[in-house]
C-alpha cells in the first residue's frame, strides 16, 4: 500500500461532488420517439446503448407530455458542459494513478448505474469495492489483494424511505443489454439465478442479501430490484453505513460503497466463514483488512472506533468470528490498533 498525491484526493472529491452535485440527466444514449397507432400518436423514450435500442412507453401525443419533453431535453443540454468537465477529472484521475475499471466493468457498472440500482440502495461491495475505497482514501493497494472480476451488488430488502414507489428492474437490464449477459443456472434447478454472466469475459454480477432467521441458501426476491439475491450471514453489518462513492470511468459513475472501517472487520467475517474449498481466498480477504486498518489509522482512527462500537452490538457469532481471525492480522496491525484505536480481541 502506498499514498497517491495529494493532488490526486482533491480531484477524486471535486469528481465525487460533482457527480453529487449534478441531479440533472446527461440524457446520453436517451431519445424521444413517436409512432403512429391506430392513428394517434404515441410517445417512447428510447434507451440507446451500443447497438441495443430498448423503449418504454410515455403515452398519447398531448400538451402537457409535449412540455414534459421539451423540459427533460432542456435538462439533457444544461447537464453537458458539467459531463464535459467531469470527463477531463477522470482522464486527469487516470492519469495520476488513481483505479481506473475495464472496458467490460465499465459498461456493466453503468447498465447498472442507468437503471438506478444504486439510487434505490443497491451497494457495491466485494473487491471492487475496496479498489474504489482505495480512491476514497488516496492510496494504491497492493495488487494481490485486489484480484477479482466478479460485481457484487447487495441489498437490503426493503425499499428506502423515499423511494417506496420507486424500483428497477436489475435483471431486466442485464439481460437486455448488448454484453451478452445471460442467468447463471442455480446448482438446484428450480431455484432462481442470482447470478449474471458476461459472454466469453470472466466478469460475473453477483447479488447478494444479509440473511435473515435460520441459515438458508434460498434465494431472496429484492422487490426494489426485481431480481433475486443469494443470501448471506452477517452482511447486514456491512450494510447498515453505506456512503456514495465514484468510479474512475467515463464522466465518473456514481455508485454506494460501505464504510471502509465496517467493509474491513466484515472482511475478517468473511475470512473466518469460509470453507476449505474457498482457503485460497482467506489471504486476499485479511490483506484487505490490514490494508484498510493501516490507512484509516493513518487518515481515520475515529472510523474504526466506531466501527468497532458497532462490532460490539452484533451476536455472539459475529463477536467469535472476528476472534477467530484477529490473530491473522499481524502483530504490527494488532498493536496498532490496539495502541491508537483501543481495540483489543481477546
Amino acid at each position: 500500500m502506498k499514498p497517491v498525491s495529494g493532488n490526486i484526493q482533491l480531484l477524486y472529491a471535486d469528481l465525487l461532488q460533482s457527480c453529487l452535485r449534478s441531479a440533472a440527466p446527461n440524457g446520453r444514449g436517451l431519445s424521444f420517439v413517436k409512432k403512429k397507432i391506430g392513428g394517434k400518436i404515441h410517445w417512447y423514450l428510447q434507451l440507446t446503448v451500443g447497438s441495443r435500442k430498448t423503449q418504454h412507453y410515455l403515452g398519447p401525443d398531448s400538451k402537457e407530455l409535449q412540455d414534459k419533453m421539451a423540459r427533460e431535453k432542456s435538462l439533457w443540454k444544461e447537464a453537458a458542459p458539467d459531463v464535459r468537465e467531469r470527463q477531463k477529472l477522470v482522464s486527469a484521475l487516470a492519469a495520476g494513478g488513481a483505479y481506473t475499471v475495464s472496458t467490460g466493468e465499465t459498461r456493466v457498472l453503468e447498465i447498472l448505474e442507468r437503471a438506478g440500482v444504486f439510487l434505490v440502495g443497491g451497494t457495491l461491495i466485494g473487491s471492487q469495492a475496496f479498489r474504489v475505497l482505495g480512491n476514497m482514501l488516496g492510496v494504491i493497494w497492493d495488487s494481490q489483494a485486489t484480484t477479482t472480476q466478479d460485481i457484487d451488488i447487495a441489498d437490503i430488502n426493503i425499499l428506502p424511505v423515499g423511494l417506496k414507489n420507486q424500483s428497477v428492474d436489475l435483471q431486466t437490464s442485464l439481460l437486455e443489454s448488448e454484453l451478452g449477459i445471460f442467468a447463471v443456472p442455480a446448482l438446484d434447478r428450480k431455484s432462481p439465478s442470482t447470478s449474471f454472466k458476461v459472454r466469453n469475459e470472466a466478469l460475473q454480477v453477483d447479488v447478494l442479501t444479509p440473511l435473515q432467521g435460520k441459515a438458508s441458501s434460498k434465494p431472496v426476491l429484492l422487490k426494489n430490484l426485481n431480481t433475486f439475491a443469494q443470501p448471506l450471514r452477517f452482511l447486514d453489518y456491512l450494510l447498515e453505513d453505506i456512503q456514495p462513492a465514484v468510479v474512475v470511468a467515463k464522466s465518473g459513475i456514481l455508485l454506494n460503497v460501505p464504510t471502509p472501517a465496517r467493509y474491513a472487520f466484515h472482511k475478517m467475517i468473511t475470512a473466518s466463514r469460509r470453507s476449505t474449498y474457498w482457503q485460497s481466498k482467506t489471504g486476499k480477504d485479511i490483506r484487505q483488512a490490514q490494508q484498510l486498518f493501516a490507512a484509516l489509522l493513518d487518515l481515520r482512527p475515529g472510523d474504526i472506533v466506531i466501527a468497532w462500537e458497532a462490532v460490539q452490538k452484533q451476536q455472539p457469532a459475529f463477536k467469535k468470528a472476528v476472534k477467530q481471525s484477529w490473530k491473522k492480522l499481524g502483530g504490527e496491525i494488532q498493536q496498532r490498533l490496539a495502541d491508537e484505536a483501543d481495540i483489543v480481541v481477546r
